[in-house]
């Protein structure tokens, strides 16, 4: 490391430097050496950019808050610097050597030589210039495949941390409860057992890798009235507790992760950031979180903005950090000044200052940021000449062939073939048409958390930084022999008409028509999906349905594609069109995972996250829904979807049989043993999720119809079987009753083996024994699958 970037040190380490002590000690010193201002400045953020020169990081000027003066911050120190990298398009290396160079100048100013934690979003991958853009989360869901994701979240975070960024604000756990909300792309599913499965493995990948990962947004935030984005969440205990609670449970106990960013939103009048049974009796008392609580970007001010809860900035600050708020994010606003003129007038106590600064600093210790040995280098710039920025220039590749493979991989486990007549795959044809708005879109495979779409769009002159092949390149390549003919016919969401007549002139001309239709990402209404670009219904976005039903009209086989952050009502393509291929922004290789699928070169092996409705308006709909949620004859409303949670089709059939369970009876604290044969009776190669569904028919309180308690992928050849056993612990039949804990009760289930939950297979009727029994969070979560090769095979 050159001169310029040196970090002073005294001969003599102070206690709190000194990794000889246990962490709790050197916390416990440092605190008492420090003043009340040194505090206050670890609990907080500053948002910057970093310079595309190499030089030190500048402060970014947000729409929502006033400017910041570093210069006059560091000497008391710094908490956290906000998206060094995903602020503005910087080349990597001279990305690193900017926040370098920033962390020297942080621990440098301030007397303990304390630097900054820096944070990243990585939704969708590292979200900065230049790195790989992988599948959102609700393609993650559609694998049902967490290993993959867990090795996915690896590689992200070893990108991140090798450019010396610390923790990353992923993933997202909210459970999809209405997706006409903007940022259902962002979610896992509408089902808690995989968000928190696949969730789970995001984590375990993140903090293997040296990441904090951060859940959000805890909790209720996807259970806004009408899918608004920020709206009032209007449930009970019993929803929260085990439909949106249970997914964070797992990744804080299973995940390890270090770090929970607050909601928006508040339940019942309380905001999550002020909400202290949430934040400290059930997070820490309860579950025994001991890492870091952040804001929401802006939501501690927005307790006096938008909740008004709070009648200034210092009266905002108290609340949220009285309720076990410890780091304001994205930059200091109440914890500021405020917080400081607050504390010494006596209207926050300092024990609470105290409190979220022994977990913040805690959480440096653990990250080595207060060692003697630190240095601001990260791995990827160690051994280079940091005196010449031009040389770094390209020496960082963010988006390599391992990469970019694994992106492919998650892509094609997560395109859903929903309906086949059996013209998928297709057989060389000699004439595609390629109609519609994301046949020839570059972007169309991106959410609106990745780089591109989320910062990229403000610098036009940028290019992207990672190369976005469309589905009429990857196509021409799966189809060289074929004549194309491509016709935009729409846009996505303008409503304009006039080139659908020459869409369906192609059609006519053509073997079969593959129409690319979907989403927009983007944030706050410059997207169709996306942060705060909502929906009223869920009908296909501008004039798309029109332009789908004139290719229907044509006479020419449809293959409808869908490149889209939520699932939308296909009208009568469910019944008319020759195949309907889903995929949720399937990320930069995510054509050529479509055009894979659509040649027959790969099988489709992913299953819905979310169902697909088949009426635009019969929102909020999901599975999960009880008896009187689903059709009746008590409403003309008809909520079942076209296709259901879990449905997926593939390349090849497969036969379930020979259903054995152990012993029918088990008592409240025990578990069941089942065992079948699944078998390929096709042709291809494919691979069958297996998912198992409890089905409670008599219950102190209502209970869902049914709900997902386990899965596993099985992957078979052609007349290849398997024998799937599993084992299912009664504590899986727990729920919420009616004293507000949770409780086995004694009773008949229906344990449902399915490929779907709309496909059950197999079902196995047992019967819990004994007395009620009173589960908690160390309940058992799973239930265990094994394979082996079925008998005469």
């Amino acid at each position: 490391m050159t001169a310029n970037v040196a970090v002073e040190t005294t001969p003599e380490v102070p206690l709190w430097n000194d990794p000889a002590h246990s962490v709790t000690t050197r916390v416990s010193a440092l605190i008492d050496a420090m003043t009340l201002e040194e505090k206050i400045a670890q609990l907080y953020g500053v948002w910057v950019g970093a310079s595309d020169e190499g030089g030190e990081v500048a402060p970014h000027q947000h729409d929502m808050e006033e400017a910041v003066d570093l210069d006059a911050l560091l000497p008391t120190g710094l908490g956290q610097l906000t998206r060094p990298f995903g602020t503005a398009p910087v080349d990597p290396a001279l990305g690193a050597l900017s926040l370098l160079r920033t962390q020297a100048r942080i621990a440098s100013a301030n007397r303990f030589g304390i630097p900054a934690v820096a944070h990243e979003e990585c939704l969708a991958g590292f979200a900065t210039w230049g790195a790989t853009a992988y599948p959102v989360p609700l393609s993650w869901g559609a694998t049902f495949d967490p290993d993959l994701v867990h090795r996915m979240a690896g590689a992200i975070g070893r990108d991140m941390r090798s450019v010396g960024v610390h923790q990353g604000l992923a993933p997202v756990l909210d459970v999809v409860r209405d997706a006409r909300w903007g940022r259902v792309e962002e979610t896992i599913g509408e089902d808690p057992y995989l968000v928190g499965t696949i969730g789970t493995a995001y984590v375990r990948g993140l903090e293997t890798a040296g990441i904090v990962a951060t859940l959000k947004h805890f909790v209720g935030y996807s259970a806004s009235r009408a899918g608004r984005n920020l709206a009032p969440a209007p449930m009970g205990p019993r929803e929260r507790a085990d439909v949106l609670l249970p997914p964070f449970e797992m990744a804080i106990r299973e995940g390890g992760a270090r770090s929970v960013m607050h909601a928006y939103n508040d339940i019942d009048g309380v905001p999550a950031a002020a909400d202290e049974d949430l934040l400290t009796g059930l997070l820490r008392d309860t579950w025994g979180f001991d890492g870091t609580v952040v804001a929401d970007y802006f939501g501690i001010a927005f307790l006096k903005t938008l909740h008004g809860m709070a009648a200034d900035w210092a009266d905002a600050a108290g609340a949220a950090l009285r309720a076990g708020v410890d780091v304001e994010l994205p930059t200091v606003k109440t914890f500021g000044a405020p917080l400081v003129e607050a504390v010494a007038a006596g209207r926050v106590p300092e024990s609470v200052i105290d409190r979220a600064l022994r977990r913040v600093l805690t959480q440096k210790a653990e990250l080595g940021l207060l060692d003697p040995d630190w240095s601001p280098v990260p791995p990827a710039l160690d051994g280079a000449d940091l005196d010449d920025p031009d040389a770094l220039r390209g020496r960082i590749d963010l988006d390599g062939p391992g990469n970019r493979e694994l992106a492919r991989t998650v892509a094609e486990e997560a395109v859903v073939l929903l309906s086949n007549d059996g013209t998928l795959p297709l057989h060389r044809p000699r004439r595609i048409a390629l109609v519609g708005p994301n046949a020839d879109e570059p972007t169309a495979v991106l959410g609106c958390y990745s780089f591109p779409l989320h910062v990229g769009v403000h610098h036009p002159d940028t290019p992207v930084g990672v190369d976005l092949p469309t589905l009429r390149d990857t196509l021409a390549a799966e189809f060289p022999d074929a004549e194309f003919t491509v016709v935009r016919g729409t846009g996505v969401d303008d409503g304009d008409a006039l080139g659908i007549p020459e869409a369906v002139r192609a059609a006519r001309d053509a073997d079969v028509v593959v129409a690319v239709l979907g989403d927009r990402a983007g944030l706050f209404g410059r997207g169709t999906s996306g942060e705060g670009c909502d929906v009223e219904s869920l009908a296909l976005p501008g004039a798309q349905q029109h332009l789908l039903d004139a290719l229907l009209d044509s006479g020419t086989p449809v293959v409808t594609v869908l490149l889209a952050g939520r699932p939308y009502a296909l009208g009568r393509a469910v019944e008319e069109a020759a195949a309907i291929v889903q995929s949720f922004f399937p990320g930069v290789e995510g054509t050529a995972a479509l055009a894979g699928v659509l040649s027959g070169r790969t099988s489709p092996s992913g299953r819905l996250p979310v169902s697909v409705p088949r009426g635009a308006g019969s929102q909020p709909n999901t599975y999960l829904g009880a008896r009187l949620a689903h059709a009746s004859e008590v409403s003309n409303i008809d909520p079942t979807p076209a296709f259901g949670f879990g449905h997926g089709l593939t390349y090849t059939t497969f036969d379930w049989s020979d259903l054995a369970v152990d012993a029918k009876e088990a008592p409240t604290d025990g578990a069941f043993s089942l065992a079948f044969t699944v078998r390929n009776t096709g042709g291809r190669h494919g691979t069958e999720v297996v998912q198992l569904y409890l089905h409670d028919p008599v219950a102190s309180v209502v209970q869902p119809v049914q709900r997902l308690i386990g899965y596993t992928r099985v992957p078979l050849a052609p007349g290849e079987a398997r024998r799937v056993r599993v084992t299912v612990p009664a504590d899986l039949a727990s729920f919420t009753g009616r004293d507000g804990r949770r409780v086995v009760e004694p009773g008949d289930l229906e344990l449902r083996l399915a490929a779907s939950s709309t496909d059950p297979r197999l079902t196995a009727t047992v019967t819990l024994t004994g007395p009620e029994r009173h589960v908690d969070h160390t309940r058992r979560l799973h239930a265990v699958f094994g394979q082996e090769p079925a008998a005469g095979a």
